[in-house]
C-alpha cells in the first residue's frame, strides 16, 4: 500500500511538474511574442517612409527623393528651395535623434533629458555660449542663404508632422519642439570648438612652464621639425611671412585656475570633443599631368570621432541651379564636402590659433547674466556666467570664484560669422573665382580646402578669420590689461593659397601650412609630419598615370612611418626577461604594416602607448606626448625618460621599463602565447552612441564595432585609444572626385544611412569601409542600383 500510495504520489508531482513545464513554457511564448510585437511596433513607429506620395504644406512643387541601395537620397526638385526643404525632410527621417542631440548639446540642454550626468556639458555648453554665437550669427547671412536655411528648417518641421518617433526619444519619454533657423546653424559652432582652438595647448603651456620652464615646451609638445613638408612652398606663397615674436607678457595661471579650465576641458571631451595624437584629417589634389585622364583627381578623408549613428550623411541634392553631391551634415543644410557639376572641394583642419586666454585684472568689468539649466528627475539648477570685454569667464562654471578669473576669446564667439554663406555658396561655385568668393565669407573653423575644377584646375586656400597679434605669438595665457588686443584679422588675400602650382600637387594632413611663417600660429600648433610624408611619397613614387585606384590605394595605406622613425632606438632596448625578449624579436623584422593579423603591430602600439606617458610624473597630470615628442627624448636621452620614483634613470630604462609593461598589458588582456596577440583581437573601431553607448542594457542596440587596420599617424589613421586600444577617432568620410569623370566618383561613410537601429542601413557601409571600398558616387539613376522613391507634393 505505502508503495501505491508513494508511485500515485510521484505521479501527481509528474503531473505538475510537466503543467509547470508547460506553464514556464507558454509565459516564455507569450513574453517572447510580446517583445517581438514591441520590436515590431517600435520599427513600425519610427522607421520612416520612403516610398509613395506626400503631401507636405510648404514645398513649392513636386519634388522626388529616391533613394539607392545604400539609402543614400537623390534628391530632385524644380527650386534650390525645394531641394532644400527635401534635405531637411530625409535629414530628420533618417536622423532624428542625431539633429536633437547636436542642437540640445548647443544649447546645453542635455541634462533635461538625460539627468544630472550631463550637468557638467550643460555648464561648460552654457558658459561659453555657443548658441547665443549662433543666435548673432543668423543676421548676418545673404539673403539667398536665409531662404535656404528657413527652406531647410520648413522641410524638418515637416518630416517631425509625419508622426515617426525616433528610438531614443520613446526611451528618453520626451517629445523634440520644432526646428528653427538658428538650431541650422548651431551645431557648427561645436565643431569650431572640435576643430580650431588651442585653449588647451595654453592650459598645458601653462602648467609646463610653471614645473618645468620654457624650455620644458619643446620637450613636452615638439615644434615642427625644420625640413618637414609643409603644405605650401615659399614660392608657392609668394612671399616670406614675419617670423614668431614669441611668448611675450605671458601669464602662468595658479593651479585652481588650471584645475578650473580642465573641468571645461573634461566636459568637452566627455562630448567626444578633444585632441588626441594622431587626430587629424588629409586631402590632396593632384593635377591633370600627374592623372592617367589628364584631369585632376581630388582625395578627401577627415578623421573625427566615429559615432553611432555616423556624423556624416550622404546625399545628392539638386534644384533648378544647385547641384552638388557628397557628405552633409544632418541638421545643417547643403553639402559641407563634395562636388557640383563643374568644382570639387575638400577640406582638412588648419588647426590656426585663433583662441586666447585673458587674465584679467581685479578691476576688470564684469556683465553677468544667470541661465537655468533644467535637470530631469532634480530640481532647476541656476548658473551665474560672467563676460568680460574679452569673452566669457572659463575660470570655472561659469563664475570668477574659482583661482584668477580667466576670460576666453575666440573668433567662433564674435559676431557676425557668416561660415553658412562660404559652405553653401561652395554648392553653386563653378571656377576658381566663385570658389574663393565663397570662401571669402568663411570664418571658423579655419580648414585646409583643396580645389579642382572640370577645366582641370587645382588649387588651395586656407580661409577663416586668424587673429594678428603683435608683440606676442599668442601661445600663452597674457594679462588682460590692454597690452595684448587683437589688432584685426588677416585679410583674406593674404591668407594662404595657390592655384595651379608647378609640382601639381598639394598635400594637406594638419600640418605646417607654410615655411618660416607664424601667421597661423607657432612650431607647435601643426600635426606631426608623418602622414604628409607619407602621402607625398606615395603619390611622388608614381609621377604620372595615377588613377583613381591609385588614389584609393594611398588613401588607404596603413604602413607606419612612426615605426620607421623608431625602429633603430626600440630596438636596442635591453630586454628585462624572456617576454619583453620575445616581443622585441617579433619587432626585428617587422615593415611596419599595421594590419589586422599583425602581431607586431600590437606589441608597437602598446609599447608607444607606454611611452606617450613620461611626462606625466613631472607634470604630475594624465599629459599624453606626441609621437615626434617621445622620439626627441629618446634621440637626446632627454629628461622625461628619468623617473626617480621609478627608478629610471636614463631613457634606457625607460625604454626597458615600458616594454616590459606593454608586454604584460598585452598578456593580461590576450594571454602569453605571442602567437595570439594579433592586432585585430585588440583593436576594433568603436562608433559608440552619444546617450547610450555607456548604458550595458542599451549599448549592445546603438554601438557599433569590428576590427580594423593602421594606427597611430599611418595614412588611413586609427590610432588605438591608451587603456582600451578602441579606435574612437579615424575616416569618418571619404572621397575621391575624378574630374574626368565625375560621376565615376567614389565615396563612403564610416557606419550607415540611418540612425534607427531597427531600420535598414545603419550600419552596412562599415564593412565596406574597413575592407577599403566605396559607394558610386554618382548623379546617375543606372550607378543606384535597388531604388525606393518618394514624391513631395505641396500640401492642398
Amino acid at each position: 500500500m505505502a508503495t501505491g500510495r508513494v508511485t500515485r504520489s510521484g505521479a501527481r508531482r509528474g503531473v505538475w511538474a510537466r503543467r509547470l513545464g508547460w506553464g514556464v513554457a507558454w509565459a516564455v511564448l507569450v513574453l517572447l511574442a510580446l517583445l517581438l510585437a514591441a520590436v515590431l511596433w517600435l520599427r513600425a513607429t519610427s522607421v520612416p517612409r520612403v516610398s509613395g506620395t506626400l503631401r507636405v504644406p510648404g514645398v513649392q512643387g513636386p519634388v522626388t527623393v529616391t533613394r539607392d541601395t545604400w539609402g543614400v537620397p537623390h534628391i530632385r526638385a524644380a527650386s534650390d528651395e525645394d531641394a532644400m526643404y527635401a534635405l531637411g525632410f530625409v535629414h530628420w527621417q533618417d536622423r532624428a535623434w542625431q539633429m536633437e542631440f547636436q542642437r540640445r548639446v548647443a544649447q546645453g540642454r542635455l541634462s533635461e533629458v538625460l539627468g544630472a550626468a550631463a550637468l557638467p556639458q550643460d555648464r561648460f555648453l552654457r558658459t561659453w555660449g555657443f548658441q547665443r554665437a549662433a543666435v548673432s550669427a543668423l543676421p548676418a547671412l545673404e539673403p539667398r542663404t536665409r531662404r535656404l536655411v528657413s527652406a531647410y528648417t520648413a522641410g524638418v518641421n515637416a518630416a517631425m508632422r509625419q508622426g515617426k518617433v525616433a528610438v531614443e526619444f520613446r526611451v528618453l519619454g520626451f517629445t523634440p519642439g520644432a526646428w528653427t533657423d538658428v538650431d541650422s546653424l548651431s551645431w557648427s559652432k561645436l565643431m569650431a570648438y572640435d576643430l580650431g582652438g588651442n585653449m588647451d595647448d595654453e592650459v598645458l603651456g601653462s602648467r609646463v612652464v610653471k614645473r618645468l620652464g620654457t624650455s620644458g615646451l619643446a620637450q613636452v609638445t615638439a615644434p615642427y621639425p625644420a625640413g618637414a613638408p609643409t603644405i605650401l612652398s615659399a614660392d608657392e606663397v609668394g612671399q616670406e611671412r614675419p617670423t614668431p615674436a614669441g611668448p611675450s607678457g605671458s601669464v602662468l595661471l595658479p593651479d585652481a585656475a588650471l584645475t578650473a579650465l580642465r573641468t571645461h576641458l573634461a566636459a568637452a571631451a566627455a562630448l567626444g570633443m578633444q585632441p588626441v595624437p594622431g587626430k587629424g584629417s588629409n586631402d590632396w589634389v593632384v593635377a591633370g599631368r600627374r592623372t592617367a585622364s589628364g584631369k585632376p583627381i581630388l582625395a578627401d578623408d577627415p578623421h573625427l570621432a566615429l559615432t553611432s549613428p555616423m556624423l556624416w550623411y550622404l546625399a545628392d541634392v539638386q534644384g533648378s541651379t544647385l547641384h552638388a553631391i557628397g557628405a552633409s551634415i544632418p541638421g545643417l543644410p547643403g553639402i559641407v564636402i563634395g562636388r557640383n557639376d563643374r568644382v570639387a572641394w575638400g577640406v582638412t583642419n588648419v588647426n590656426p590659433d585663433v583662441q586666447d586666454l585673458y587674465v584679467e585684472p581685479a578691476s576688470v568689468t564684469l556683465t553677468s547674466r544667470t541661465e537655468v539649466i533644467k535637470v530631469k528627475g532634480a530640481p532647476d539648477v541656476s548658473l551665474v556666467v560672467q563676460e568680460s570685454a574679452h569673452g566669457p569667464i572659463v575660470s570655472g562654471a561659469g563664475a570668477a570664484g574659482v583661482g584668477e578669473r580667466v576670460a576666453l576669446k575666440w573668433t567662433a564667439l564674435q559676431p557676425g560669422d557668416t561660415t553658412m554663406d562660404a559652405f553653401l555658396n561652395l554648392n553653386y561655385a563653378r571656377n576658381w573665382t566663385d570658389f574663393t568668393a565663397a570662401l571669402s565669407r568663411y570664418v571658423a573653423p579655419s580648414q585646409n580646402f583643396v580645389y579642382a575644377d572640370v577645366d582641370g584646375n587645382t588649387g588651395y586656400y586656407a580661409p577663416g578669420r586668424v587673429p594678428i597679434r603683435r608683440g606676442w605669438d599668442g601661445s600663452l595665457p597674457v594679462a588682460g590689461d590692454g597690452a595684448h588686443e587683437w589688432a584685426g584679422y588677416v585679410p583674406f588675400a593674404q591668407l594662404p593659397h595657390t592655384l595651379n602650382p608647378a609640382d601639381g600637387l598639394v598635400v594637406t594632413a594638419n600640418n605646417k601650412v607654410m615655411p618660416d611663417s607664424a601667421m597661423l600660429g607657432t612650431a607647435r600648433n601643426w600635426a606631426e609630419p608623418y602622414r604628409a610624408e607619407r602621402i607625398t611619397q606615395l603619390l611622388q613614387a608614381k609621377p604620372t598615370g595615377l588613377s583613381v585606384a591609385d588614389v584609393q590605394r594611398v588613401q588607404l595605406d596603413t604602413t607606419s612611418s612612426v615605426w620607421r622613425d623608431f625602429r633603430a632606438a626600440l630596438l636596442k632596448t635591453v630586454p628585462d626577461g624572456e617576454a619583453s625578449a620575445r616581443a622585441l624579436d617579433l619587432l626585428r623584422t617587422w615593415d611596419g604594416a599595421e594590419t589586422v593579423d599583425s602581431v607586431p603591430a600590437t606589441i608597437f602600439e602598446a609599447w608607444m602607448m607606454q611611452l606617450q606617458t613620461m611626462a606625466q610624473d613631472e607634470l604630475a597630470d594624465s599629459t599624453v606626448m606626441n609621437s615626434l615628442s617621445v622620439l626627441n627624448q629618446l634621440r637626446s636621452d632627454g629628461e622625461l625618460c628619468r623617473d626617480e620614483a621609478a627608478g629610471v634613470a636614463d631613457c634606457a630604462g625607460e625604454l626597458r621599463v615600458t616594454l616590459k609593461a606593454a608586454v604584460a598589458d598585452i598578456t593580461a588582456r590576450l594571454g602569453s602565447d605571442p602567437a595570439k596577440w594579433t592586432y585585430g583581437r585588440l583593436h576594433a573601431v568603436a562608433s559608440t552612441h552619444r546617450a547610450f553607448g555607456g548604458v550595458p542594457a542599451l549599448a549592445w542596440l546603438f554601438n557599433h564595432s569590428a576590427p580594423t587596420p593602421g594606427g597611430t599617424n599611418t595614412v588611413n589613421v586609427a590610432r588605438p585609444e591608451a587603456g582600451t586600444f578602441r579606435q574612437t577617432h579615424g575616416p569618418s568620410y571619404r572621397q575621391i572626385i575624378d574630374l574626368a569623370n565625375p560621376d565615376a566618383s567614389v565615396y563612403t561613410g564610416s557606419l550607415g544611412q540611418s540612425g534607427n537601429p531597427l531600420g535598414n542601413h545603419v550600419s552596412d557601409q562599415q564593412p565596406r569601409w574597413i575592407a577599403g571600398q566605396y559607394l558610386p558616387m554618382s548623379t546617375r539613376p543606372a550607378d543606384w542600383g535597388r531604388t525606393a522613391t518618394l514624391t513631395l507634393q505641396p500640401a492642398p
